[in-house]
């Protein structure tokens, strides 16, 4: 069973909710997701939630960003998703993992990080969702 962790905007709960169904029905073991944290609890529960996140992103099979429309901005890639979609490249290009990476959509050019999200496609890192 391979095991895939998902990443995006976790204030697109119901998005989030849809894909962790969508991978257990197609058999992978989801080590992480994007999850809420309630406002009075987010300084306390932060670091922990990274901790976790990050630790299971060196533990994945697949990465993938669930990078929905937010905001009226498709393909929106917020801070936290570029900043995990980038530290699983470099797992990947530095520590020799193996790690499939797939984003769901062509980010919009309004996103920050556009260009490199491109450069990474254009060179094979990593792979649009089909």
């Amino acid at each position: 069973m391979k095991k895939i962790v998902i990443s995006g905007s976790s204030k697109l709960q119901v998005k989030v909710n849809y894909w962790i169904k969508y991978f257990k029905n197609k058999n992978y073991e989801i080590l992480d997701y994007p999850k809420l944290i309630k406002q009075e609890n987010y300084m306390k529960e932060l670091p922990k939630v990274y901790k976790e996140f990050y630790t299971a992103l060196e533990n994945t099979d697949v990465f993938f960003l669930m990078n929905e429309e937010k905001n009226g901005i498709k393909g929106y890639i917020g801070a936290s998703a570029i900043a995990e979609l980038t530290y699983v490249v470099i797992l990947n290009l530095i520590h020799k993992k193996n790690i499939e990476i797939y984003i769901l959509n062509m980010p919009s050019e309004e996103v920050t990080s556009y260009d490199e999200v491109k450069f990474w496609l254009d060179k094979g890192w990593i792979k649009l969702f089909k």
